[in-house]
Order: structure tokens, then sequence, then C-alpha cells
């Protein structure tokens, strides 16, 4: 099944096949508190030869709290976060649910960082909570 998302403005849209769905996580870092503006990013981990783009994602780049290079793509005309990509995992993308047209299918499996999350967005407890970041 053909899974669909896009930006604010519809300047940029995407799909996927459900089938290459590897996980869907809160992440409570720092990085992803600050580029969402909320307590967490909700992403989708998603196999990158699957995703079809359309439109050009404009993407900045930081090295994230455990080293590696985190670029995380955005509409450059409405500024809606969209995908992220980190530098070690090839052949991966990080799709924010926020994005998705229907998000209703989403289950989360786990949170990363979960020592960083704010009280006020604790992590759930109820699936599995990494300390840090699981893949180091």
């Amino acid at each position: 099944m053909n899974r669909e998302g896009g930006c604010l403005c519809g300047e940029i849209s995407y799909s996927f096949n459900s089938n290459a769905v590897i996980s869907a996580s809160h992440c409570h870092c720092t990085d992803c508190r600050k580029s969402t503006g909320s307590g967490k990013a909700t992403i989708i981990m998603i196999q990158d030869s699957s995703l079809v783009i359309n439109g050009e994602i404009k993407y900045f780049s930081v090295t994230g709290t455990d080293g590696a290079v985190v670029s995380r793509g955005f509409c450059e005309k409405c500024g809606s976060p969209l995908i992220s990509k980190i530098e070690g995992m090839e052949g991966i993308k990080l799709i924010k649910a926020g994005g998705l047209n229907d998000s209703s299918w989403v289950k989360i499996d786990s949170n990363f960082w979960g020592d960083s999350a704010e009280n006020w967005s604790p992590a759930d407890l109820t699936v599995h909570t990494f300390k840090k970041n699981p893949i180091q």
C-alpha cells in the first residue's frame, strides 16, 4: 500500500510503500525538539529505495549529540519539516509523521533519547524506551 504526504503549501509531496517501513518512533533528543518546536519528533523509518519525492527538498545539517551528521529536509517555501537522513545510515530515510496525509496507521514502536524527554512531554513508557540513541 502506498503512503503519501507532503508539505503545508503543497510544493513538495512524497510517497512510499508501507512494506518499506522499518519502524516508527518518538525521538526526544534536543535537536529533534528544536527542529519540530515540540517535545519530540515522531518519525517513520523507511527504506530509501521506496521513497518517491516530487519537488525540491532543502536540507540543513547538524552534528547530533552522538556525533553523527543529521540532515533535516524541509520545504524552502513553507518551512514544513518532512524527511531526515543520518550519516552512516545509508539506504534509510526518516519521514516526519506529521507530514503524512493519513497517519492513522502509524504505531509507535519505541522512544529514542528517553533520558532527554521533557517533563511536559514525557516518553511513553508503554513502548520500549532507549536512554540514548539505539544506533550508536
